[in-house]
């Protein structure tokens, strides 16, 4: 096996960490933007008609800042890697979904989360992609 193969082996699996950690960041950041919904909603400050979209922004908020934090660290094929920790956010939420509530159903907005989680992922990896400056 040539040095090169090893190489890239390291990298991918440096990439694919670098995903996981910015999705697990989006994912605290979404949760974080929900308390202070949550906080706003009991004062009175938020309606509760609009949860659905609320959670819908945070899974846009999460997914941007994950993936800013990948892409910033990850400077190649910056727009995949965002769409990877979009990925990554939804199938977190997803996973505690099922263990909280035990009943998850696809048409009961399953759809605009995963829009909303893609979108912000997709939107960071288009905004992030400034390669580094070659020093001479």
């Amino acid at each position: 096996m040539r040095n090169n193969e090893e190489e890239q082996g390291a990298r991918v699996i440096r990439t694919l960490t670098h995903i996981l950690i910015g999705g697990a960041a989006g994912l605290m950041v979404c949760l974080v933007f929900l308390v202070l919904c949550s906080f706003g909603i009991s004062l009175g400050l938020i309606s509760e008609g609009i949860m659905y979209q609320l959670t819908v922004i945070g899974c846009v908020i999460g997914g941007f800042f994950g993936g800013v934090w990948t892409v910033s660290h990850c400077r190649t094929r910056t727009l995949f890697i965002g769409l990877g920790v979009g990925a990554v956010l939804f199938l977190l939420m997803l996973t505690a979904g099922v263990l909280f509530f035990k009943s998850v159903a696809p048409n009961e907005g399953g759809l605009g989360l995963v829009c909303g989680s893609l979108s912000g992922g997709a939107v960071s990896g288009l905004l992030g992609g400034r390669p580094k400056k070659k020093r001479r």
